[in-house]
């Protein structure tokens, strides 16, 4: 009952009801009383295509996007000055989204549209350069932002801000943060294998809950591409239809008009299906937000529990070093060691040895008694945060999958009934013959 009241007061940053059309979030909707979008207007406005050399001096080309923000104060006053913009590449938001999941790791930060294309119904380009995917990946680099942007948390950090708003010098101050660094040691060591003795009930919960939003996301995506193909057959075959009704109206005299506009209505239908199958493409981009998400969430579970691995093993320590202590003190030693064997060989160490031995295990535990009171504290504080975050995000998710699927399921309604105008007109034509 606690949870639940817990979950039920943690207010969500997104109405999904709220959506533009193209799936991107509504930046007025998405704004709360202390976040970015509050105070300032961001859109990703277009892409372009440029060339240039890499770091390897060779050519490439490459595509940039303009990233576009005006202070909300200055419209609400009936002024409209130009937007301030800048251009950004991919792998700049890449930097800043690889800065934001080492500074806030009990956060569930957003995650960035595909790089290159997954799960793409095979008639559709998957050339991360084509115009089409180019377009759909820059509404989802300006969903990233608003999502960042309407963060309780990510939307005060000052780098985002620079991000937006600094053509020049903002990188220089994610480096001086030292989060590379960071970085690489916390993936070394969340790619090592470690097993927690003592691990989150809630956290373990949500880590398989993300297992399962990934498999299920990715198994939907999948049926959605075979769908994609049927439908791409059938309605091919009316093209079949509208070259048959083209050409039998040719040799009628009586009949030819009615064949000859049932077969335009054929080929219409035809045509249309190149325009409906890139248009739920769109749709797919929500669900793949959602299984990048997955990924997200399992890294912040991951992150505690190399947190409480980290605290268990202080812990240990701790116990050895004092049992150590103990064994010097007394002289009695309680475990088998090569110590005990060597002081039975050879005789206890000098008094003067034993009380140097001491004092130093004495400064060695105190200083591993503070370091154990810091990682508990670091790991509820993690567990407290990312709960919070966690239940933030699942509100979030529910309403946005809820939308994405119903606007999906009347975009098929939309569809059929196309479809049976379209026979609705044939009949039509073939009784006027």
């Amino acid at each position: 009952m606690a949870e639940d009241s817990k979950e039920d007061s943690v207010a969500s940053n997104v109405d999904s009801d709220q959506q533009t059309p193209d799936g991107s979030l509504n930046n007025s909707v998405l704004a709360d009383g202390s976040c970015l979008l509050r105070r300032m207007e961001i859109c990703v406005a277009e892409a372009e295509k440029r060339s240039g050399k890499n770091a390897v001096s060779m050519q490439e080309t490459f595509t940039v996007y303009l990233v576009e923000t005006r202070p909300i104060d200055a419209t609400a006053e009936g002024r409209s000055p130009p937007p301030d913009s800048l251009w950004r590449r991919y792998s700049e938001f890449e930097l800043l989204r690889n800065y934001l999941i080492i500074a806030y790791p009990y956060i569930v930060v957003p995650p960035l549209p595909e790089k290159r294309a997954e799960f793409v119904w095979h008639k559709l380009s998957a050339d991360n350069m084509d115009p089409d995917f180019v377009e759909r990946r820059r509404i989802g680099l300006e969903n990233f932002l608003f999502r960042v942007a309407s963060h309780p948390v990510l939307s005060n950090d000052e780098i985002l801000y620079h991000f937006l708003t600094k053509e020049h010098g903002w990188k220089e101050m994610v480096y001086e943060t030292g989060f590379q660094a960071k970085a690489d040691s916390r993936l070394r060591a969340l790619s090592a294998t470690f097993r927690v003795r003592s691990p989150h009930k809630r956290l373990v919960e949500m880590k398989h809950y993300s297992d399962g939003l990934q498999s299920h996301t990715a198994q939907l995506l999948r049926a959605r591409t075979r769908v994609a193909d049927r439908l791409y057959a059938v309605y091919k075959v009316h093209g079949n239809y509208g070259r048959v009704f083209s050409e039998w109206s040719a040799i009628e005299k009586e009949m030819g008009d009615g064949l000859q506009s049932a077969g335009h209505h054929m080929d219409a239908y035809a045509t249309s299906i190149d325009d409906i199958l890139e248009e739920e493409e769109h749709y797919a981009d929500q669900l793949k937000e959602y299984l990048f998400y997955a990924e997200a969430l399992r890294a912040v579970c991951r992150k505690h529990e190399l947190s409480q691995f980290e605290l268990e093993m202080a812990s240990l320590d701790l116990i050895s070093k004092k049992q150590q202590r103990e064994e010097l003190a007394t002289g009695i030693v309680r475990t088998f060691s090569l110590k005990g064997m060597t002081n039975k060989l050879f005789g206890q160490e000098a008094p003067e040895q034993r009380e140097a031995k001491l004092n130093l295990l004495e400064g060695l535990i105190a200083e591993g008694e503070e370091t154990v009171k810091e990682k508990t504290a670091e790991c509820e504080e993690h567990a407290e945060k990312a709960w919070v975050d966690i239940l933030r995000f699942k509100d979030q998710k529910d309403k946005d999958l809820q939308e994405a699927l119903i606007s999906y399921a009347l975009m098929q309604i939309s569809i059929c009934k196309k479809g049976i105008q379209v026979w609705s007109n044939a009949r039509e034509c073939f009784l006027k013959m």
